[in-house]
């Protein structure tokens, strides 16, 4: 097939409801779940409409309480981690519908549209714990922040120059490619950050906000399965593409990455952070690096680290992949916002 890949028509009598292919395939657009070209696509769907949560309903009355309390070091880091996140979701949003509509199977185009609006909902639930804890001018600055930290500057553009080289020329290379730096920005670019609120969690600080970080954390998981899949089938139904170069690809890309976030980590946590000892981390985020290779069938760019160093935050991170039902392992008690709960018992 030609290395351009046409976007999926509106409609199409003469194809069927089933696809014949991830792109460049033909499928009427009508999406029957009972009869769609990729058996997994349903039971993702399930998962991640049981996966559905809103911030709001998350009482934030005993962050506010601790806010003040926290060092000077960690007010910083949790603005700076709020401030990436926030930006990463953000451009998420946008290339999960620049790829939708390149994706000729319905199914696989719906499950883009649950994705980009659960990462408008991680938006929200930063709105709504900055607009708790800090006044509006100082939430602005912090939404700003990618814009003049150095640091992240420059990891940021490390994905969002693959986003706009598929978004100016939508072909089957970028594609591919942009699919990687999809899987680097949501199974390693947050994990750092992550680390940061679960380690306050498990010391009882700022535990509703760890309980969106949570929330997000599994939906990310979804995401970068799914994408994974995606990535894979789409090698599988293109066999004339060169797939060892694609998948050593992979691996080096996620070398790169692995060093931004290394970089990252020590721009945010630094070499005495209570509670993450900085060699601990960086050997966390190259096990992670690991994982996500392997789960897009590449080599693992660090084979001699195999086993997550951080072992305490399994009970607020190693999620089967959205499977099983989260809370069977949460380690903090979730409360909805009401009447006799919310912000009137400040």
């Amino acid at each position: 097939m030609s290395d351009t890949i046409q976007k999926r028509k509106l409609i199409d009598y003469e194809a069927p409801n089933a696809s014949t292919g991830i792109i460049n395939g033909r499928s009427s657009n009508v999406l029957n779940w009972d009869d769609n070209r990729y058996s997994w696509a349903y039971p993702m769907y399930k998962t991640m409409l049981s996966n559905f949560w809103i911030p709001n309903e998350i009482n934030m009355s005993n962050d506010l309480k601790q806010w003040p309390n926290l060092s000077e070091q960690e007010q910083v880091s949790f603005k700076k981690i709020i401030g990436l996140l926030a930006f990463l979701d953000s451009i998420q949003t946008d290339y999960s519908g620049k790829v939708a509509d390149y994706l000729t199977d319905s199914s696989l185009s719906a499950l883009m549209q649950v994705l980009a609006f659960q990462e408008v909902v991680h938006n929200q639930s930063y709105s709504y714990v900055l607009s708790t804890l800090v006044d509006q001018g100082e939430q602005e600055r912090i939404f700003e922040y990618w814009k003049h930290d150095e640091v992240l500057i420059e990891r940021n553009q490390f994905i969002t120059e693959a986003y706009q080289e598929f978004a100016d020329d939508p072909n089957l290379d970028n594609f591919l490619k942009s699919i990687v730096y999809d899987v680097v920005l949501e199974g390693l670019f947050f994990y750092a950050g992550f680390a940061f609120f679960y380690n306050l969690a498990r010391n009882q600080k700022m535990v509703s906000t760890s309980t969106m970080i949570n929330y997000i954390n599994r939906d990310e998981q979804i995401h970068v399965n799914l994408f994974a899949r995606i990535f894979k089938e789409t090698l599988e139904e293109n066999p004339e593409v060169d797939k060892h170069a694609y998948l050593s690809f992979v691996t080096e890309t996620f070398k790169e990455a692995t060093e931004l976030e290394i970089k990252w980590a020590h721009h945010i946590i630094g070499d005495s952070f209570p509670g993450i000892p900085i060699q601990d981390l960086e050997d966390y985020i190259r096990f992670i690096a690991n994982k996500r290779c392997r789960l897009l069938g590449a080599e693992k760019p660090y084979p001699e680290y195999n086993e997550n160093p951080l072992k305490w935050i399994r009970a607020y991170q190693e999620v089967d992949e959205g499977k099983s039902d989260f809370f069977e392992q949460k380690s903090r008690q979730y409360t909805k916002v009401s009447e006799d709960n919310g912000f009137d018992d400040l």
